[in-house]
């Protein structure tokens, strides 16, 4: 009896089911902190922060509203097999990404641990190291860049 490769392994993204597009996430909330665009840099290097957006539970690491998200937080970019490639603001570490570049998804990825905590425990995960957008003021966000 042979066993079947995971999807992941067998399908690009645009092939891919809603549930099976949804389930590549890892969870990490790395895409769901703050990002400003250095200005001073000719290219626009993208700055990362420790601020959590708005709607992310900075203890669960998932969005609050997920379903309207685009709605309320203009600024959330949303994914889609077209854009993955385009956006490297996206961290090295995105399922999204990696499936996009041709590359295979890290042994702590839940689909391949069977385990959310893996996340975590393999040091990707945003979780513990954020604070909430609600709770900084914009003209204070600079102070916020991750060194």
């Amino acid at each position: 009896m042979t066993r079947q490769a995971p999807f992941y392994k067998t399908k690009t993204l645009a092939q891919m089911s809603a549930a099976e597009w949804e389930s590549l996430c890892d969870g990490c909330g790395q895409c769901c902190t703050v990002s400003l665009i250095d200005e001073d840099d000719p290219e626009g290097a993208v700055l990362r922060t420790c601020i959590g957006c708005e709607l992310l539970d900075l203890e669960t690491v998932r969005c609050t509203d997920y379903a309207s998200r685009h709605e309320r937080v203009p600024s959330c970019v949303k994914l889609t097999p077209g854009n993955v490639r385009d956006l490297s603001w996206m961290p090295q570490t995105c399922a999204y990404r990696l499936i996009a570049e041709g590359k295979p998804l890290f042994d702590w990825h839940p689909l391949i641990s069977g385990r959310s905590e893996s996340v975590v425990e393999a040091g990707v995960s945003v979780k513990g190291s954020l604070v909430s957008e609600r709770d900084i003021d914009e003209e204070d966000f600079e102070d916020y860049v991750r060194g």
